[in-house]
């Protein structure tokens, strides 16, 4: 028997999905980090991906400002990072100090990039869409690099890089498993 989801619960059904740190910077010059679970691909040519950010976050405010922001992929190592991330608004914390990230100049942005992450996709807002409580920002990457020891060949190897995603409220996991040749399983 299958049971009813709750309107505010639906998009759990949709998860787990990788979480990264969205990386911004406003008119201020004080650079703030959001962990993020709603981040896509949009498009290879031109390369585009998207992340949905509520219209409260301070990130929405500085992404409108600069117009640019990062997607930066953390490793399971940053979990309680991340987390810390998510319970404070950076409108009061310097998140960067408190939290213990390292900040580092992005290669063709205003905005930092987070040293400790495996990756970085630098973008500039392309477009944005109001969508419900949301803003859908959709990001043109100008530049992206990821750490060669756990990026190989156009993929993460995942008995080095182990990829953070969010279940839902606290609750974070990891890859066990990667499906082979159309389903061989190899741990």
């Amino acid at each position: 028997m299958k049971k009813k989801v709750s309107n505010e619960d639906v998009y759990r059904l949709l998860h787990p999905r990788q979480v990264v740190l969205v990386t911004s910077i406003g008119e201020s010059g004080e650079p703030n980090i959001m962990p993020v679970a709603w981040s896509t691909p949009l498009s290879f040519s031109p390369p585009l991906v998207g992340v949905s950010v509520g219209f409260q976050r301070y990130s929405h405010k500085l992404i409108i400002e600069s117009g640019e922001f990062v997607i930066n992929i953390p490793g399971v190592e940053l979990a309680l990072k991340v987390q810390e991330c998510g319970r404070v608004s950076g409108r009061t914390h310097a998140k960067f100090e408190e939290v213990g990230l390292t900040p580092k100049p992005s290669k063709k942005l205003k905005t930092p990039i987070v040293e400790e992450c495996l990756a970085h996709l630098e973008c500039k807002l392309f477009k944005s869409l109001e969508v419900g409580d949301h803003t859908f920002f959709v990001g043109r990457v100008v530049e992206a690099y990821a750490d060669e020891k756990v990026f190989k060949r156009g993929v993460f190897d995942l008995n080095k890089a182990k990829i953070l995603y969010h279940v839902g409220g606290s609750s974070f996991t990891t890859l066990s498993d990667r499906l082979l040749n159309g389903g061989d399983v190899s741990a």
